[in-house]
């Protein structure tokens, strides 16, 4: 009688364990998730990685399972960043699922995150460069407003803050200005990344105000591009706090 209860037990966890796989993947099409925290104030739903997962048409987008320890540990760190925005603010950016990961990689470039507006999902690499780690969040995050915002983060008249002789590449990946270390002399950028493309540099200002890595200088050109930032978000939530 106890085995017969237990086999009942049993087949009820695998049956439930791949009903819950089968609803993730209906909402958000991405295969191999489990629910890690659903209960959180701002309504965001995190999910992980049980097993390695490819997405795309071409399946180019790559990233693996963790371990327990990891998740449990980088959830601390993008829950503590993520917690600063409010349920109502990512309704109108249109972000509610959180996925994380390891080694994600895009046309085999490793990326710190992939954010998909239309999913409402952002994949988050856990193995990032720590030192850069909570900052990324930020600017992942951001991409995911300037999606959903286009017409708000106006790239022409971002450009306009540079320097006439300054231009940008074609793509991010398109350039090897890669460094994600804060320049003591601005000039214009916060890093070397933020020359690549306008949403990549509105992403570094963005990332830089959330984290509050920057002072108050005299580059009269970042000072444009931050008061910027500020006031588009403020179209966006007037209630937004950096």
């Amino acid at each position: 009688m106890f085995m017969r209860i237990f086999k009942l037990v049993l087949i009820s966890f695998f049956l439930i364990t791949s009903a819950n796989s089968n609803s993730i993947y209906n909402i958000i099409k991405i295969p191999n998730l489990e629910i890690y925290e659903l209960k959180t104030l701002n309504k965001l739903k995190y999910f992980y990685a049980t097993k390695p997962f490819r997405l795309g048409v071409q399946k180019n987008i790559v990233c693996n399972n963790s371990d327990r320890k990891t998740y449990d540990r980088k959830y601390q760190v993008i829950s503590k960043n993520l917690n600063r925005y409010s349920k109502e603010f990512l309704r109108k950016i249109n972000l509610k699922y959180i996925v994380m990961c390891e080694n994600l990689s895009i046309s085999g470039i490793n990326t710190a995150g992939i954010p998909d507006h239309l999913m409402k999902t952002l994949i988050i690499d856990l193995k990032f460069n720590e030192k850069y780690f909570e900052r990324v969040i930020h600017h992942e995050l951001f991409h995911i407003i300037n999606d959903g915002f286009k017409d708000l983060f106006d790239e022409g008249e971002w450009k306009k803050f540079n320097e006439p002789n300054f231009k940008y590449v074609d793509c991010s990946t398109c350039s090897k200005k890669l460094g994600l270390d804060t320049y003591k002399n601005t000039n214009g950028f916060f890093t070397e990344y933020s020359m690549t493309i306008p949403s990549e540099d509105m992403a570094e200002v963005f990332s830089h105000l959330m984290t509050g890595n920057y002072k108050n200088s005299n580059d009269k050109i970042l000072n444009k591009k931050i008061k910027f930032i500020k006031d588009k978000l403020n179209k966006v939530d007037n209630t937004f706090l950096f």
